[in-house]
């Protein structure tokens, strides 16, 4: 008896170290086709839309503006509160804000989209387009090519499996923290720039409506002072042909081109004393004048 149980310990022994090197065996198969199948994954994610790095900057709406504006003095407020609680709680500020505040938030986002508009048409007629999306299609003829050739089948759990979650040192977080504060802070210094901006060349088209506008008044003005001038200076001439040889009482000199304003005016005051010696005057005037011709 004792023989044949030392005889079947060896045999349990055999079948033991067999059944634990067939699991070992096995292990690395599962964790192979799992790093395969992650790897499959892993490619899929990365076959996105490439990025044209050369285009105009996307515009901004007027609600991520208006995050923008307000996120960093909500998140000092609020220290505790997650990123997410920080949105949600912005976007509840964002519907109730009054509509004249929110307007100036949308105007902006129109001015942007305007701006985009006129750089992207432009940007459409540069080599530097055509060649991008040259290489667009390029790559979009390769992806489905692979995809043909490959078929990959990617399970849906697998996007949630186990990840190993780094343990960083206070000192990474402190850095990392800072450094995501100043990059708000330069995001928005952009954006308040880029609003700056906006409003500037708003009024630098302005300006220069004004200044063509000005500039068409002051063509027209000058020609119709020209125009006034040369019917002045055609009538100084036929006042001084028609009373050249009238002599005003007490005055010795008679009308010439140089004085006849002169004239006309001591003329008019001797006619406005009505006196009786004036009569001869006050006909001979009448007679002159009606058969002067003032058209030009």
């Amino acid at each position: 008896m004792e023989n044949n149980e030392n005889q079947e310990a060896p045999e349990n022994a055999k079948k033991s170290s067999k059944a634990s090197t067939s699991n070992d065996e096995k292990a690395p198969d599962s964790s192979d086709n799992t790093t395969q199948q992650k790897s499959k994954v892993s490619k899929a994610k990365k076959r996105k839309k490439p990025k044209d790095t050369t285009a105009p900057r996307h515009p901004l709406t007027g609600y991520v503006r208006y995050l923008n504006d307000r996120r960093e003095a909500v998140r000092s407020a609020n220290p505790s509160l997650s990123f997410a609680e920080i949105t949600k709680m912005l976007a509840n500020e964002w519907t109730n804000l009054p509509a004249d505040k929110k307007q100036q938030y949308l105007d902006a986002a129109e001015q942007d989209r305007e701006r985009y508009t006129r750089e992207y048409n432009a940007y459409k007629q540069t080599e530097a387009y055509k060649l991008f999306q040259q290489q667009n299609e390029k790559k979009l003829k390769e992806s489905k090519e692979e995809g043909k050739s490959n078929h990959p089948v990617v399970a849906p759990e697998l996007e949630f499996g186990n990840f190993d979650i780094p343990i960083f040192t206070e000192e990474f977080l402190d850095h990392n923290k800072l450094r995501d504060t100043e990059l708000r802070q330069l995001r928005k210094s952009n954006t308040d720039y880029e609003q700056q901006n906006a409003i500037l060349q708003k009024h630098i088209e302005n300006m220069r409506d004004a200044i063509t506008k000005l500039e068409s008044e002051i063509t027209q003005q000058e020609k119709n002072n020209a125009s006034l001038q040369k019917h002045l200076d055609h009538m100084r001439t036929t006042l001084t042909n028609g009373f050249s040889g009238v002599k005003l009482p007490g005055i010795k000199e008679v009308a010439t081109q140089q004085n006849i304003d002169t004239y006309m005016t001591n003329l008019h005051s001797i006619l406005l004393e009505n006196s009786s010696h004036d009569a001869n005057l006050l006909q001979t005037v009448r007679n002159i004048v009606g058969g002067l011709e003032f058209n030009g």
